[in-house]
């Protein structure tokens, strides 16, 4: 093998200092590789790595060992080990993580991150593409253009990348045919005018030879451009662009070691800040000017974007995590609704109408998708219809947030315009979104001040507001016990109103199906409804199947802590389905009705109701009773 003449920097063993301080003033380019599964990003990667010295003689000692155990090339180092560390990447021969590695040439340092190419992984793509500068597409020269070639290529322009290099590899294996490098070059081009990419560098390569890697290679001498890796080391990246650009820094935390200081710690999206500059915090319209610039190693008299720094203001102002600090006279947009593209990343589906956590810069809200205007097709570039997004799925959607939001478009501040999106069950991130626009009706649409307002209400009926939201399976006796409580509270004198599920999809709701999607928008509009009820001091009861947690916990948080009472009628599917009358379940079991509750679709029980009711134990009047009982301390 290659080890006795292999060599690394001799520096980094002889004077680490001096070593350091050769490179510390180097560009740092940011790339990924990407494209479809077995393109040989990995083993690309590992070339650059082999190829620039950046190995050292106990890990390729490892190396070597391993392509004998686990490799895919016979007795040859299989260089995709470098980057693959995975049990379960070396045991299938794919990438299933975002594996980041660095190294040095000594023109420039790079951060290279290798990305997955199936499908099932593509959000790991975007979190590798999302801090890239660059990057390198690549194409099995066997197969040409793929699906995955042309989601990866979408996804990389979409988050801002503008340098792309084709790498179309395993030239090797095609025998260095130029036919066929060039009909793949014209194909993506096709393909990148469609998506607005203006121009990408092709190179002919391959990465278990070393063709056209960091030398020119004698196979290919009818090709005249660059090297990967010549062309890595000089391609220009436009650092200074975010300098440019106006002031913005979103705080992370409050920096509060002792009473004698307060200070506003973050990292500087944009621009540049000095002390005495006058500053605006937003969301709000306080204005206070830099006193200083703290950092561990001193004050500073200036500091820009990328640097991460404690400012203290001249007053004594509230300013918390999640506000933006920015020049008093250039502020930014605030809004709650917004235009945006979004990158589905879940095994579950996108709901328009559920409510999930957005993570924006340092800011976090609860959002939802009010509507979708068109999902993209990546084969096509086609602008299709549709109501959800499923897995890997882009869609244009307008969304709207629980709170205003200081944001930039995504395509002039990523930090201030890019989001992900996190299921409120499991935590898990669902999504990535980058904001366009703020919609319009986001600023004309202001709350007004009604002078008889909720307590008004309440106090001219003498009863507190309270929304009763009857939960349970069909057949569970929800609409009967809810129709006995009203009665007993209308006897008590108490003002009420039945909100039923079959009777509000004769008006209300009568153009919604029976969709996880359109469940979702029935629950929405009859929590807003009831909202309103409340708001005139009713005392609203609900019986809804309302299958889903994340639902019911978006009606609980319209309203204030107690307002709302949620009650489980807790009965066994089939305790239901001999109750059923209207043969629904019957149906159902046929398969001629489809998304029925408990059969083809799911139901999520409550995990913490504040009211349980066992109907194999009490009767329907016991119920009502049990609950009014329950419920008299309330009111």
């Amino acid at each position: 093998m290659a080890n006795d003449i292999y060599k690394t920097d001799e520096l980094i063993a002889r004077d680490i200092d001096a070593y350091l301080e050769k490179h510390q003033h180097k560009t740092m380019l940011r790339f990924i590789t990407c494209g479809s599964v077995d393109d040989g990003k990995s083993t690309l990667i590992g070339r650059l790595l082999y190829d620039s010295k950046m190995i050292f003689e106990d890990q390729l000692a490892v190396l070597e060992a391993d392509s004998k155990r686990v490799g895919t090339q016979g007795q040859e180092i299989d260089f995709a080990l470098l980057v693959d560390g995975l049990a379960a990447e070396r045991e299938q021969g794919i990438t299933i993580d975002v594996a980041y590695r660095f190294f040095a040439t000594d023109r420039r340092k790079f951060i290279v991150a290798d990305t997955p190419g199936h499908e099932q992984y593509t959000r790991n793509m975007v979190t590798g593409a999302s801090t890239a500068d660059l990057a390198v597409i690549l194409i099995d020269a066997r197969k040409g253009v793929l699906t995955q070639t042309r989601r990866h290529s979408y996804l990389a322009h979409l988050v801002g990348i503008r340098n792309i290099v084709l790498a179309i590899n395993k030239m090797d294996l095609v025998d260095y045919d130029r036919a066929r490098y060039d009909s793949i070059i014209g194909d993506y081009r096709a393909f990148a005018e469609q998506i607005g990419i203006d121009g990408f560098q092709a190179i002919p390569i391959s990465g278990l030879k070393g063709d056209n890697i960091t030398t020119k290679s004698d196979a290919t001498q009818w090709y005249q451009g660059p090297t990967l890796l010549e062309y890595l080391e000089t391609v220009e990246i436009d650092q200074s662009r975010m300098i440019e650009r106006p002031f913005r820094m979103a705080v992370q935390w409050v920096n509060r070691p002792n009473l004698d200081f307060r200070g506003f710690s973050g990292q500087i999206a944009s621009g540049r800040v000095k002390p005495g500059d006058a500053v605006r915090i937003l969301p709000g319209s306080t204005t206070s000017t830099v006193a200083r610039i703290v950092t561990l190693d001193g004050d500073l008299s200036e500091a820009g974007a990328g640097q991460s720094v404690t400012l203290t203001l001249a007053d004594e102002i509230d300013c918390s995590r999640g506000q933006v600090i920015t020049p008093a006279d250039q502020p930014l947009e605030v809004a709650d609704q917004f235009e945006a593209t979004i990158v589905w990343m879940a095994e579950d589906p996108m709901i328009p109408g559920r409510a999930y956590i957005m993570k924006i810069g340092t800011t976090q809200a609860s959002v939802t998708v009010t509507d979708e205007k068109y999902q993209v097709n990546v084969n096509t570039m086609a602008h299709e219809p549709g109501k959800t997004l499923a897995l890997n799925g882009i869609g244009v959607c307008n969304i709207a947030t629980s709170k205003a939001i200081p944001f930039e478009p995504y395509a002039e501040n990523p930090d201030l315009g890019g989001f992900i999106l996190i299921d409120r069950l499991n935590n898990a991130t669902v999504g990535a979104g980058m904001i366009h626009f703020a919609l319009r009706r986001s600023h004309n649409l202001p709350w007004q001040t009604i002078d008889v307002d909720r307590t008004a209400h309440s106090a001219i009926k003498n009863q507190e507001p309270r929304l009763l939201w009857f939960t349970g399976l069909s057949g569970s006796g929800k609409t009967t016990i809810a129709n006995l409580v009203e009665k007993k509270l209308h006897a008590m004198g108490r003002h009420t109103f039945l909100l039923d599920g079959d009777n509000v999809r004769h008006g209300l709701n009568k153009d919604l199906g029976f969709t996880d999607a359109d469940r979702v928008e029935n629950i929405r509009r009859i929590g807003e409804v009831a909202k309103l009820m409340t708001d005139a001091g009713l005392i609203v009861l609900t019986a809804f199947i309302s299958p889903f947690r994340s639902e019911r916990r978006m009606v609980r948080q319209l309203f204030p802590k107690g307002e709302f009472v949620e009650i489980f009628i807790d009965t066994p599917i089939e305790v239901a389905e001999s109750r059923d009358q209207k043969g629904l379940y019957e149906q159902a079991r046929r398969g001629d009705l489809k998304n029925f509750t408990g059969i083809d679709s799911a139901y999520e029980p409550p995990e913490a109701p504040e009211i349980r009711i066992d109907t194999t134990r009490l009767s329907a009047e016991e119920a009502a009773e049990a609950i009014i009982e329950s419920l008299s301390m309330s009111f």
